[in-house]
């Protein structure tokens, strides 16, 4: 018994998100009687487009693509300043294309292993955090570039182009920001080793792609699905959060997201509103601040700690003062524009 519920809260801390959102989708079933109208609550294009880019990542790394990439390039840094920004933008521009989870977890662990092998342990924190920022940046320009864009794009049928151009102020002053803060990296000539040789790993190919897949993020979206469904179909819930959100989308996307993530986010407020494009401006800057207002952020957190769990507090403090800082901007800008 008591192995089993070790098993259970082992699981519930590896997948917190998803067993919440499960728990909160069956009690929610306790006020809606459930029927096979369930099925109409869950955007399938949503979970169909996400299963797709996911099985795309896992072909790339699996096949080392990303690090083949980023090591050529790397050969060209010079100092410590140059390693960093190239770290932290490489971060930015994968996760346009690979999501900003993914970019983190491949490119975290190599950050770590590049600054310990030039010997800068020193510059582990700043570069993790900026990295994370980066990549929840990096992410806004294209629509596929985070499970919450993703949601916003299938729910809302924004163009590309006009979900692009919504984002862009907030992507130039982030962009900015970053740039900013290199000038606090010390500029030191450094000489990065020889890497160990990739090996690329054919055997049992298919099934280790199959496998990589976070079928957990899958079932997450489904459950906060049917939890979004039910709450529109209880009228008190239905009548509180359309109170609380119609006018105040992109308030209510950023404080949602400190608490609950910004996909949870995304689901909710599309659920009660239809101003999407308030809704995708608010989740977006809101995935800055604190560790839970993007996956992104617990990612990297959790890939630092496990090999560096000295610099927990600190890490915690810079990063969080650091997103703070970058998300008061970014609502500053908001006010700006409107």
């Amino acid at each position: 018994m008591n192995e089993l519920t070790d098993e259970l809260f082992n699981f519930f801390k590896k997948e917190i998100i998803f067993s919440i959102s499960l728990i909160l989708a069956i009690v929610s079933c306790f006020f809606v009687k459930p029927s096979l109208d369930y099925l109409n609550y869950i955007n399938w294009e949503t979970i169909i487009l996400l299963f797709i880019i996911m099985l795309i990542v896992e072909i790339l790394k699996n096949l080392s693509v990303f690090e083949i990439l980023v090591r050529k390039l790397l050969k060209k840094v010079k100092n410590s300043r140059g390693l960093v920004l190239f770290l932290v933008f490489t971060c930015f521009f994968s996760s346009i294309f690979i999501t900003n989870d993914v970019s983190l977890i491949i490119f975290v662990p190599f950050t770590l292993l590049a600054l310990k092998k030039v010997d800068r342990l020193d510059l582990i924190i700043f570069t993790v955090s900026l990295e994370t920022i980066a990549a929840n940046v990096g992410c806004m320009v294209l629509p596929i570039g985070a499970p919450h864009n993703i949601v916003m794009y299938t729910v809302s049928h924004i163009p590309f182009l006009s979900f692009f151009m919504l984002l862009l102020p907030y992507i130039i002053v982030s962009v900015a920001f970053l740039a900013a803060l290199s000038f606090f990296i010390p500029k030191e000539n450094i000489a990065l080793p020889a890497m160990p040789k990739i090996e690329i790993d054919r055997s049992h190919f298919l099934k280790r792609v199959f496998l990589g897949v976070d079928y957990f993020l899958l079932l997450t979206f489904i459950a906060l699905f049917i939890l979004i469904g039910n709450l529109e179909n209880i009228p008190f819930f239905n009548e509180l959060f359309k109170t609380w959100i119609v006018g105040n989308e992109v308030l209510w996307g950023v404080i949602a997201s400190q608490f609950i993530s910004n996909v949870p986010s995304a689901i909710l407020l599309s659920g009660f509103s239809t101003n999407y494009e308030a809704i995708i401006i608010g989740i977006n800057i809101g995935g800055l601040g604190t560790l839970i207002a993007s996956m992104a952020n617990l990612i990297s957190y959790k890939i630092l700690i496990r090999e560096h769990d000295e610099f927990k507090m600190r890490y915690l403090i810079v990063f969080t003062v650091l997103n703070v800082i970058l998300l008061a901007i970014l609502l500053g800008t908001y006010v700006l524009i409107n």
